[in-house]
């Protein structure tokens, strides 16, 4: 069962049960939609796994990516249970551990690719796969009714020029041996032809800091290591000083380092203060998506507290926007140039960034290596999921045994069945501020009434004994227009309160004044000028 991941970008998490033995994969988060005012970060609901009668034997990591083990430390809050990951994906969670104050609780056992471990009735198995950082692992699951193959994030990258590539001749194995269900990466199943290695990019960069007359800043993922290492690399060969921005790119940076993932000659890497004014300075940086208050959103507006951008600046964004953040990256690509940036190369377009999910080929390829059962696409929205489900017809698996599933649907295998079964427990908890899982929908739907039409109060003090109106109606309001340049509409809004109060009878309750009160303002409102602001009468008996 899919508690996240299948349906949207990012907030990857499933579950696998056998008679109440549970093996959770992944634990990811998701950064909010526009229409999600306020929040912070968005989880997965583990309501399914809490149930009484489910024992969780653990969580295994495929990754260090924040949409696969982001909400990591939220899980371990209600769930103690060990966790399962290679040296690199541990390394990456545990900072977010340590910041949550639970890092000496947690039960973190480092596997290495290839390993097998036994969680209850599942044999996992790690299988090493080519993605945007080292460590990344497939997982093949051993259940009691047969083999399930998890792609995880994915391409057929054979021969990477760091790390190891995907392990294409254990996937065919498998293959060969029988799988029953695979799910795989879905992120580029609309895309036709291949990824592309990170090899294609090492002549578009060297040629960038040959021609660069200035400083270079290049902003892609905290945790595309690989691309890390290309920047230094050709850093240290044109002589130029590196400084990092951007506190999730140091944690990475820095982690890497002591696991030996990443290459760095000694003496490279400078503080930032000592080198700012260098104009052959290298500055890596966090902040690709655009996010308001990330290190390359504040260095374009200069806002920065140390470093800004300047005349003469190159400015390379290595990475493609996730879904939904275009408008933010393209808002940060004005304000560099706005600000004195020569140039901005960004993404595909410049040959700056080269995908680390799979294409199309790739995906079809898979899937005639395999050969498996039962397919069901993951990691994607829904029309990525759709794209990549027509691709498996495409390959030779009959349409009755392709699924397409989203978070909550249950998924029941046999030895040789499938079949969905109930909507399990799934949905999205919210994190904003120190608050988790208090700001339900009722509250996101305030929040954007409020935003699109703001608010009116209208406060009334009522006599006791005759119901009678002792003090007010006071209006007050915020978001919805200016009470001095409308006086005559407050006034006659007053007065829409008055004759409701005296319309309600002698003595009645509270509540029904409010309703009336709440009525009568709201239609007299939406009368005379369309719009329909909250509004909320407080009532006080005197």
């Amino acid at each position: 069962m899919p508690l996240g991941g299948l349906g949207e970008i990012g907030l990857n998490m499933w579950a696998l049960e056998w008679q109440g033995e549970v093996l959770v994969v992944d634990a990811g988060l998701m950064f909010p939609h526009e229409e999600m005012l306020g929040v912070d970060l968005v989880l997965p609901d583990p309501a399914y796994l809490l149930q009484p009668g489910r024992r969780v034997r653990g969580v295994v990591l495929t990754h260090g990516h924040e949409d696969h083990i982001g909400g990591l430390p939220f899980l371990l809050r209600r769930l103690a249970v060990p966790v399962y990951g290679t040296a690199l994906t541990l390394g990456l969670a545990r900072p977010r551990l340590r910041e949550h104050r639970i890092l000496r609780e947690a039960d973190l056992r480092e596997v290495r690719l290839g390993d097998r471990v036994q969680l209850g009735p599942f044999r996992v198995e790690t299988i090493p796969v080519a993605h945007s950082l080292p460590d990344a692992a497939a997982l093949a699951i051993e259940t009691p009714v047969g083999q399930v193959l998890y792609t995880g994030d994915f391409k057929l990258e054979r021969n990477p020029p760091w790390g190891r590539g995907t392990d294409v001749e254990r996937f065919r194995q498998l293959g060969e041996e029988g799988v029953l269900l695979m799910l795989s990466d879905s992120t580029n199943a609309e895309r036709p032809g291949v990824s592309g290695s990170e090899r294609d990019l090492e002549p578009r960069f060297e040629r960038i800091f040959a021609e660069a007359p200035g400083r270079i800043v290049i902003a892609t993922f905290a945790s595309n290591i690989y691309r890390l290492q290309l920047a230094v690399t050709l850093a240290a060969g044109h002589g130029r000083r590196v400084a990092l921005a951007g506190r999730s790119l140091r944690n990475a940076f820095r982690t890497a380092c002591e696991l030996g993932f990443l290459q760095v000659p000694e003496g490279l890497v400078a503080r930032l203060e000592d080198v700012v004014d260098d104009p052959r300075l290298v500055l890596l940086t966090a902040g690709s998506q655009g996010e308001p208050v990330s290190a390359l959103s504040r260095f374009a507006a200069r806002r920065h507290p140390v470093v800004n951008v300047r005349e003469g600046d190159w400015v390379v964004i290595s990475a493609r926007p996730i879904p939904g953040n275009e408008r933010l990256v393209n808002r940060t690509i004005d304000n560099l140039y706005r600000h004195g940036a020569e140039r901005v190369l960004a993404s595909e377009a410049e040959r700056v960034h080269v995908s680390g999910h799979a294409h199309r080929d790739e995906l079809l390829e898979m899937l005639r290596i395999v050969r498996p059962r039962f397919f069901v696409p993951v990691h994607g929205e829904y029309r990525q999921l759709h794209a990549h489900a027509q691709l498996a017809r495409q390959a030779g698996i009959p349409p009755e045994r392709v699924f397409l599933v989203e978070d909550g649907g249950v998924l029941e295998l046999g030895p040789e069945s499938a079949r969905m079964s109930q909507e399990g427990v799934a949905g999205y908890v919210f994190v904003d501020g120190l608050g988790i899982g208090d700001v339900e929908q009722v509250v996101l739907r305030d929040r954007r009434h409020l935003a699109s039409d703001g608010i009116v109060i209208a406060t009334i003090g009522i006599d006791h004994d005759t119901g009678a109106v002792r003090t007010g109606p006071d209006l007050i309001s915020r978001g919805f227009i200016d009470p001095g340049l409308s006086e005559e509409l407050m006034s006659e809004a007053r007065q829409a309160a008055l004759i409701a109060i005296r319309g309600a009878g002698r003595r009645p309750d509270l509540a029904t004044l409010q309703e009336a009160v709440h009525d009568a303002i709201s239609r007299l409102l939406w009368r005379r000028t369309r719009r329909r602001p909250m509004v909320i009468p407080l009532l006080t008996e005197l």
